[in-house]
Parts: structure tokens; C-alpha cells; sequence
């Protein structure tokens, strides 16, 4: 299943079944609370380090690029709702989480989680999505508060994790592939 029309075909058909809404609610509120318990590192106020990227990353994995894709765009909205201490809502991050949901999805779906595959989604992710898109959203949120300090602090931060949240992600996503495997193994007996 490598075609991509068949991924994301198959991938809309999992998203009637119960156990993949269930999951990927339950992964959508893992993120959330992530973020509201700040499990992550404020580096300034428009960056920071966090491990939220695995919760979409691994409904991209398990369930396919269209579930991913909702996941991401609930997550950004509910996480906004729940906790909108970073202003006002900008619609340009809830498409960026959407866009890292197809791209999780693409290179992670139907496929045995290996180091080339997560790497590829990762430095797509790093490089396309947080320095490029969410340059451009903070560009046009913040104005001429977004500086070119500022990029460059994305660009070195983004480069600088790119290899420890790979591995990070090949880690969490072969426990979290061996645990669903598991799972749907003991249902079947």
C-alpha cells in the first residue's frame, strides 16, 4: 500500500471503525494534556520543546494520513479552547497541524516504523511545516514582532532536534506498533 490515493482511501475507510476513533480521541487527549501540564520547554514565548508531536505522529502510523489529518485539526482547536493563553485563535497552525497529520500518515502508515521513514517524516515536518508554514502564520500573526532572530532561533532549534526527536519517534513508535499489534492479537483468541 504505497500508492497514495490507496493510503489515504484506506486510511478515510479506518475512521469507521469505532476502536480507530476511540484511539485516536484518546491520543488526541494525551496531547492535550501534554500541553496543559507544560510537559515541554519554553524557550521564548513563540518557541518551545515538547514531545506532542508523537501523539499525531503515532495515529499517522496506526490509523493512516485522514485520521492524522483530524487529529491534528482537533487537537489544535480543542487544545486552543482549553488553553488560550497564547492569544488569539490563528487558523494557520490548525492547517499546519493537518498538513503533519498527511505527512505522518504518508510516510508512516501501513509500514513498519523504520529510522529512513521517521527521519523523512521528521525533517519534512522540521524543515516544510515548523520553519517554513509556521514561519510564514508567525509572520503574519505576530508582524514585525516576528524577526529574523527569531526565525533563525526556529531554524537552529528545529535543526538541532531533528536527530533526538527521530529517534525519539522510532522508539515510541515500534513500542507503540508491538503494544496495538498485541492488543488486536488478543482480541482475535
Amino acid at each position: 500500500m504505497h500508492n497514495l490515493s490507496d493510503i489515504f482511501r484506506s486510511s478515510a475507510r479506518q475512521l469507521k471503525n469505532p476502536r480507530t476513533l476511540a484511539l485516536t480521541a484518546l491520543f488526541v487527549a494525551m496531547n492535550l494534556t501534554l500541553d496543559l501540564l507544560n510537559l515541554r520547554i519554553q524557550l521564548t514565548p513563540d518557541l518551545r520543546i515538547g514531545v506532542g508531536f508523537l501523539t499525531s505522529a503515532m495515529v499517522g502510523m496506526l490509523f493512516g494520513p485522514v485520521a492524522a489529518m483530524t487529529a491534528g485539526a482537533a487537537g489544535d482547536m480543542v487544545g486552543w479552547l482549553v488553553n488560550p493563553g497564547g492569544g488569539a485563535y490563528f487558523p494557520g497552525f490548525t492547517i499546519t497541524a493537518i498538513l503533519a497529520g498527511a505527512v505522518w500518515g504518508i510516510f508512516l502508515y501501513g509500514r513498519n516504523p523504520r529510522l529512513l521513514n521517521c527521519l523523512a517524516a521528521r525533517a519534512t515536518i522540521s524543515l516544510v511545516l515548523n520553519i517554513g508554514l509556521n514561519s510564514l502564520w508567525k509572520y503574519i500573526y505576530f508582524g514585525a514582532a516576528y524577526t529574523a532572530a527569531s526565525l533563525l532561533a526556529s531554524v537552529v532549534k528545529n535543526l538541532v532536534l531533528l536527530v533526538p526527536e527521530t529517534l525519539l519517534l522510532l522508539a515510541c513508535a515500534r513500542l507503540v506498533q508491538q503494544l496495538y499489534r498485541r492488543s488486536l492479537g488478543s482480541r482475535a483468541a
